[in-house]
């Protein structure tokens, strides 16, 4: 006999929103939100932006925004979010794909760290002055993926102190001020600079090694 209990559905999830409530931007018109809200908070801040703000830029009204997301909070999520995912993958690649070298492995880091805050310098940089506007949930998840990149600095600094290819005795720190250094390129980088993105990463990439007190090992006597 039946007991007279309904099942409880499954709670779906709203428009435009994954299971765990945030925001789902992928396609043309999230792509549209995510641009226009990156162009509105790296002029004006999270805070000193509102949704209309969004809306207008990305050529909609404020009610059509909400079927990609559910708030201005969730959107700032999706933002820092989705590039801290990105530059840790492609750092993790470049690792990948380095050899088994410390100074290589370091440079190829670095270049991806510093390229990474050029191309996409003002997500980079609202991902960096506005994880204070994050809630503490939100913030906590991408702190934790940010430390998972300085982990993969430090790994490669320590390795190098170890093998006695880096001379510096100070190795956390300096794999700190390494991925601090790189991060600051999207304050101040200009397209119309004197320097290209790669040309800076090189450049970079040589200072790095010059505060770690990179030594070269001497060539092979055949």
């Amino acid at each position: 006999m039946p007991s007279g209990k309904r099942t409880p559905r499954p709670k779906e999830a709203s428009p435009g929103t994954a299971d765990d409530g945030h925001a789902v931007l992928d396609g043309s018109g999230g792509k549209v939100i995510a641009e226009a809200a990156v162009e509105a908070m790296s002029e004006h801040g999270y805070h000193g932006t509102s949704v209309r703000d969004i809306a207008d830029r990305a050529g909609m009204s404020s009610a059509a925004l909400y079927h990609h997301f559910t708030s201005k909070q969730d959107l700032l999520f999706h933002i820092t979010d989705r590039g801290i995912e990105a530059l840790v993958r492609q750092t993790e690649a470049a690792l990948r794909a380095s050899p088994n070298d410390p100074a290589a492995r370091l440079r190829a880091i670095v270049r991806v760290h510093v390229l990474t805050h050029t191309e996409n310098q003002q997500g980079s940089f609202i991902g960096n002055s506005e994880i204070r506007s994050l809630e503490p949930a939100n913030r906590a998840i991408i702190v934790s993926k940010r430390d998972q990149q300085k982990r993969l600095f430090d790994d490669v600094v320590r390795d190098g102190a170890e093998r006695g290819a880096f001379a510096t005795p100070y190795p956390n720190e300096a794999s700190m001020a390494i991925i601090t250094m790189c991060t600051a390129v999207a304050q101040w980088y200009r397209p119309d600079g004197p320097l290209r993105p790669d040309e800076i990463a090189e450049r970079y990439a040589d200072l790095a090694l010059a505060m770690l007190g990179y030594r070269p090992r001497p060539p092979r006597q055949r």
